[in-house]
């Protein structure tokens, strides 16, 4: 792997878009930082942070002029993994039309640690099992991953925790860290396309002092995580708390809005609705998102199989954090936070894991 260091990001993002690769990296709109094209570093949200706690998100700016002194955004990586909204077939006057929405390259600038290991689900679920999607495969070929590592972590990040962060260690082409502000970056290779973009823009090896620095960001990093969760045995004692009081607690404060869900990286429930225009003439069948909070999400025969709020948190919940073990190897949740900070009514899963423990 090699390390070098950048004087600034311009070169690399002007590289990525000369080889092809729309470049999509985070940027400030409707007071949030989202995921956008971007044509140029000055696109980058210099000077902004952002403060999350349970229910609240709010942007902050100060004067150290950093690109990535956020946390989380409320867009993840499974929004070009996953389309929120995919054309499957298109009829026409009767005849069936091929439907081909093709698979852009795009570079993604900024993605953190607990989104790698999130796509990392994603590729076991999509393109590793008995089934692959060959339309997801052609989505994760096309997407260039530039990770930043976290160096201000938020109020609701667990990373630390669930063991995906906050320094990216795997699955990505680059690896950025900001080691001071303004403008110098400690980047990594982590596969031969991404060395053949270093390898095209002006760098310098990095010192043993810059990999130091970019070290003891990560440190910081962790030593500063807004929360914490203990998984030790998770796996067995959460569904054998299947009758725990604190499921009629939490479920007096649920919505059943889906936003946990929507804003997971992880979460990969679909639902196919077919659509007519108004003509008559044309009709679509599309996949888009859907959520296990839904009531019809699991009607079978008429019935609901999670009728109660409840029963859809805790079936949630207990798939997210221990059942997921048992389809994939892995935990479901990769300690971002963000249903935490994006769930209306405050509730923190790592409170509730706690009370039910």
């Amino acid at each position: 792997m090699d390390v070098v260091v950048l004087e600034s990001l311009d070169p690399l993002i002007e590289e990525l878009r000369s080889a092809g690769y729309t470049v999509v990296g985070p940027t400030v709109q409707d007071r949030a930082v989202r995921m956008a094209e971007i044509s140029s570093a000055a696109d980058l949200p210099a000077g902004v942070g952002d403060v999350q706690d349970p229910g609240s998100y709010r942007l902050t700016s100060g004067a150290d002029g950093m690109l990535f002194g956020y946390a989380a955004s409320p867009d993840s990586a499974k929004r070009f993994t996953q389309p929120p909204r995919q054309t499957l077939v298109r009829m026409r006057d009767g005849a069936f039309e091929e439907v081909d929405e093709g698979a852009p390259r795009v570079a993604l600038l900024g993605v953190r640690a607990c989104d790698l290991a999130a796509i990392a689900v994603q590729d076991r679920v999509f393109a590793g099992s008995r089934h692959p999607d060959p339309a997801y495969r052609r989505r994760r070929e096309a997407l260039f991953l530039i990770a930043v590592n976290c160096a201000v972590p938020g109020g609701t990040c667990f990373c630390v925790s669930m063991g995906t962060g906050p320094k990216a260690t795997a699955g990505f082409d680059l690896a950025v860290t900001e080691l001071d502000a303004p403008h110098r970056f400690l980047v990594e290779t982590g596969s031969e396309r991404g060395g053949e973009i270093v390898a095209r823009v002006p760098h310098r090896r990095a010192a043993s002092e810059d990999v130091h620095a970019a070290d003891e960001v990560s440190r910081m990093a962790a030593v500063r995580m807004g929360r914490q969760v203990d998984t030790d045995g998770i796996q067995h004692w959460l569904p054998a708390a299947h009758d725990s009081p604190r499921w009629t607690d939490v479920a007096s404060r649920c919505l059943s809005c889906t936003n946990c869900t929507m804003v997971c990286p992880t979460c990969f429930c679909s639902t196919v609705e077919d659509v007519t225009d108004l003509t008559g003439q044309v009709t679509e069948r599309s996949e888009r998102w859907d959520s296990c909070f839904t009531l019809d999400f699991s009607e079978v025969s008429g019935t609901h199989a999670r009728g109660s709020g409840l029963a859809r948190y805790r079936q949630w919940l207990t798939h997210k954090f221990a059942t997921w073990y048992d389809q994939f190897g892995t935990s479901g949740c990769v300690g971002c936070g963000r249903c935490i900070t994006w769930c209306p009514t405050g509730i923190d899963v790592t409170e509730e894991l706690a009370c039910i423990r």
